[in-house]
């Protein structure tokens, strides 16, 4: 039994160490909380703020030699001095490709010398005279052609793809500036027409509407960067070659850039059922316009929808709604026709 005043420790095993000299007490260990937060460094020194991140643009033009551009900075950045922000990019990988798959679509790919890798050729394909010229085509940019059998092509092509025997490997899609297309169209003197996309998710859509784009006198389709489909396989596919020759924009942000499209003085249209505009006989159809077709199943955002000038519907008959590639196909064709009066 252990004497009265023993220094055992109360639990097993544990060691109780004793203090030498004074007994510790709080000291200086809260001084810097007392003493109050440090000076905020100045805007330029903070890596995430705007002017540290044009501070660290001027830093690497100045160590290139002054070689490149020193404006090259963020799309914040370059909005808050006025400037253009840079078109949304998706970042390549080595391994980074699509499958355009189709006769029609490969050709028309072809025809308008898209970067393409390789041509595939199903193994005893049936030639006719869509794949001569795709042959022909290849051949003459120097474009490697390789004879693959069916389940090889069904696997590249994805196995819910009907490539017809014939697939091009090219890198992803490249998209534009959506306010470089309305300069380009307004310094060719041709009247603005353009369908923007808020969040269309179906590639078939998205390739039916740069289709009827192509085919009713458009100069071009924009899609958001988020929530959105992209150009696919798919999308080349459904617009049958249209894609090769109508360009595709991608907008960081669809309401800025309809707002943007107002200032310039393009009427933006919003498609909807309950709209407050009929179709047939629209009197702003021959100034310049861009049709804002909605989701598949929600229609337009709230924002996307408080920015355009009219919610037109189209009058239906023994159909609740139209298919968003259909609706914007009809709303096309309406305005075109109304422009050739």
């Amino acid at each position: 039994m252990a004497k009265s005043g023993s220094a055992r420790p109360s639990r097993a095993g544990a060691v109780r160490k004793s203090s030498k000299g004074r007994t510790v007490g709080s000291g200086g260990q809260g001084r810097q909380a007392l003493e109050g937060k440090k000076p905020t460094p100045k805007a330029e020194d903070r890596p995430y703020h705007p002017a540290g991140k044009a501070k660290a643009a001027r830093e690497r033009f100045a160590a290139a030699g002054g070689k490149g551009r020193p404006g090259a900075r963020s799309s914040n950045e370059r909005a808050q001095d006025g400037g253009r922000p840079a078109p949304a990019r998706r970042v390549k990988k080595a391994d980074d490709f699509e499958m355009v798959t189709g006769r029609n679509s490969v050709v028309e790919a072809l025809r308008a010398r898209i970067p393409a890798t390789a041509l595939y050729v199903a193994f005893r394909v049936e030639v006719d005279e869509r794949v001569k010229e795709a042959l022909s085509l290849a051949t003459k940019r120097g474009i490697p052609v390789m004879e693959v059998m069916r389940p090889e092509l069904d696997r590249l092509s994805g196995h819910d793809s009907v490539h017809q025997g014939l697939a091009l490997k090219v890198p992803p899609y490249e998209y534009a500036h959506p306010e470089s297309l309305l300069e380009e169209a307004q310094r060719k003197g041709r009247k603005p027409l353009f369908v923007a996309l808020d969040g269309i998710t179906d590639p078939r859509n998205l390739g039916a509407i740069i289709r009827s784009t192509a085919a009713f006198g458009g100069q071009g389709v924009i899609v958001p960067q988020r929530r959105s489909v992209g150009v696919t396989a798919a999308a080349w596919k459904t617009s049958a070659g249209a894609a090769a020759t109508t360009p595709v924009a991608m907008a960081s942000n669809l309401t800025q850039t309809l707002k943007a499209f107002k200032a310039a003085g393009v009427f933006v249209v919003g498609l909807a059922g309950d709209g407050d505009v009929s179709l047939p006989g629209l009197d702003f159809a021959d100034g310049p316009i861009v049709i804002v077709v909605g989701n598949e199943g929600k229609g337009l955002s709230r924002l996307v929808a408080e920015t355009c000038d009219a919610i037109v519907s189209i009058p239906i008959t023994g159909a609740e709604s139209l298919n968003a590639g259909i609706a914007a196909s009809v709303t096309l064709y309406e305005i075109a026709r109304q422009r050739a009066l």
